[in-house]
């Protein structure tokens, strides 16, 4: 037996199927088939014998054609699908109800802010980049919280959360546990007779040896090479030999440029190296303290091997050098004249950045690092001197995001994520301690703009746990804008540097300023008036406690 699949009409013998009308094609017309005219009755066929009973088979001509398909699958086939189709039903509802409850969904839901980056498995399938997937913003549209009312409610909710808690200090022990390594190269003492932190280390490789073949700065950046290529030429001939061993002088910086991005500190550091006693490391913003030594080359990258701290004291080799001739030069002429040469670094991550020290750095509380980056520094060199340069938060925002941003820019777009990050924050702060959310690496990477550098306060007070106040000089560049050569007086002052000559001071202070905003950026124009009024609002309890801790209301940005 054969079956016709375009008309449904069954048993047709090849000889026969020419009875079939509706298998001629698209000419077919209803009104001229001597079948179709009438009651739309087909004779049935069996054995190439019209019956002689008269059966009919009534055929539906709108419907056969889309349900033949259904009707020629097998019962077996059929039922199968169907069970399949029930059994993954009930996985998938089961699946969403438990894991729902357990917080185990692969994608969180939007409507709860979600946990903190502190699983193992998403800390090793993960880069860095990728966790921004992992806080959503709220329920909320963007969309319907662009007018200042409705988002003035998610700051007053940010404001109420508000605690200045000091932290607690860790000991020397437990900060010797996290990094033997580095406790095993720095010296607790350093050379007497230099103002700079310095100490002679013996080196055991020989002339054939390549002092800087394994150092990660030259062999992940082309742009440092040249400066490697020339330190290995002279290498050999800035060893100090005694007693048949070499060594060779390794130095720690004397003062640290620690912050903030897009506040000046690139201008700063071109003044600062024009002084004839300061000295900067080869690369002016090493990231090591923050980033290089935990293997973050490029936040979006992930990580990577760890730099060790050999790496970093390399930058300073430059340095060394000069300041190891004038320590040879004095030894044969001055014993007691001491070296004033001093040694700068001037990444400006260095006060805000602990994100990853979630992924180091164990015995969390609630949420909170355990260690910072001034705990460590402090541990070497208790007598460091930290400058610090700020700007009115809300203008450092907008030109951070103008820096930062690779395509669309604009002061609607800048709106629209500065909503956002209000948003992330605000569901941060409504479950964790304001610190938690400050260094918590998951939500900074999440956030459209980086709102917490802003927060100059928050972090201010952790180095002040750590270092005296009178080790931290903290300018705004709207001072040194406006009068460079009494801040870079200051400088000088704070740092203990010799007099200057009219002629050195006058090349420090007159000099362009650098880093200024670029000319495509500058044609977008401010900020919206909404938006700085935004921001204003957000900013102000830090700014009043900044002023407070510093006791100089300038740092209310209330001017500008």
């Amino acid at each position: 037996m054969r079956y016709c699949i375009n008309c449904c009409i069954h048993l047709l013998p090849n000889d026969l199927h020419r009875q079939c009308f509706r298998c001629r094609g698209p000419d077919h017309n209803n009104q001229r088939c001597p079948v179709c005219r009438g009651e739309n009755k087909i004779p049935l066929y069996t054995d190439s014998k019209q019956m002689k009973w008269l059966a009919v088979l009534e055929v539906r001509t709108d419907h056969c054609e889309s349900w033949n398909g259904l009707f020629c699958l097998r019962k077996g086939k059929l039922c199968s699908l169907m069970f399949g189709l029930i059994i993954m039903t009930l996985v998938m509802v089961s699946y969403i109800l438990t894991g729902a409850k357990h917080g185990l969904l692969l994608i969180p839901s939007p409507f709860h802010y979600g946990a903190f980056a502190s699983n193992p498995s998403l800390m090793d399938n993960e880069s860095l980049s990728d966790m921004k997937d992992h806080y959503q913003p709220s329920k909320m549209n963007i969309s319907y919280v662009k007018d200042y009312p409705s988002i003035k409610l998610i700051i007053d909710t940010i404001t109420s959360k508000i605690e200045f808690i000091t932290r607690q200090r860790p000991d020397l022990e437990e900060l010797r546990k996290q990094e033997p390594h580095m406790f095993s190269v720095i010296p607790n003492k350093f050379l007497p007779n230099s103002k700079n932190p310095c100490w002679y280390e013996e080196y055991r490789g020989n002339t054939t040896t390549d002092p800087y073949a394994t150092n990660s700065y030259a062999l992940y950046s082309k742009r440092f090479r040249i400066i490697f290529d020339y330190l290995r030429k002279v290498f050999w001939n800035h060893l100090y030999h005694y007693k048949d061993k070499h060594y060779r002088l390794r130095c720690l910086p004397h003062f640290y440029i620690i912050g903030q991005p897009k506040c000046g500190t690139t201008d700063l550091y071109d003044r600062l190296r024009l002084h004839p006693d300061v000295r900067f490391s080869a690369i002016k913003e090493p990231h090591w303290w923050t980033r290089k030594r935990f293997g973050i080359i490029r936040l979006r990258d992930g990580f990577h091997d760890r730099y060790p701290v050999e790496d970093y004291l390399d930058l300073f080799d430059l340095a060394a050098h000069q300041i190891q001739s004038v320590l040879q030069s004095d030894a044969g002429k001055e014993r007691g004249k001491r070296n004033n040469i001093i040694i700068g670094e001037a990444s400006a991550s260095t006060m805000w950045d602990n994100n990853a020290w979630i992924f180091f750095y164990d015995n969390s509380t609630e949420g909170e690092p355990p260690f910072l980056i001034q705990d460590f520094i402090h541990a070497f060199q208790p007598n460091a001197k930290l400058i610090i340069m700020l700007r009115d938060p809300v203008e450092r925002l907008y030109s951070d995001y103008l820096y930062f941003a690779s395509a669309n820019k604009s002061a609607e777009d800048f709106h629209e994520k500065v909503a956002e990050s209000l948003q992330l924050f605000e569901g941060c702060v409504l479950d964790y301690s304001l610190r938690a959310c400050v260094y918590n690496n998951t939500l900074n990477n999440a956030m459209p703009v980086r709102l917490q550098v802003g927060l100059y306060v928050v972090y201010l007070l952790d180095w002040l746990t750590v270092f005296n106040k009178d080790q931290i000089l903290v300018l705004r560049l709207e001072d040194h804008a406006s009068n460079m050569k009494y801040t870079m007086h200051m400088v000088f002052q704070f740092l203990d540097l010799g007099p200057l000559s009219e002629k050195q001071e006058a090349l420090i202070t007159k000099s362009p300023a650098s880093n200024t905003r670029r000319p495509e950026d500058r044609s977008l124009g401010p900020m919206l008036p909404t938006t700085k009024a935004i921001l204003r609002d957000f900013y102000r309890p830090f700014n009043t406690k900044l002023a407070q801790v510093l006791f100089d209301d300038a740092f209310l940005w209330k001017r500008t």
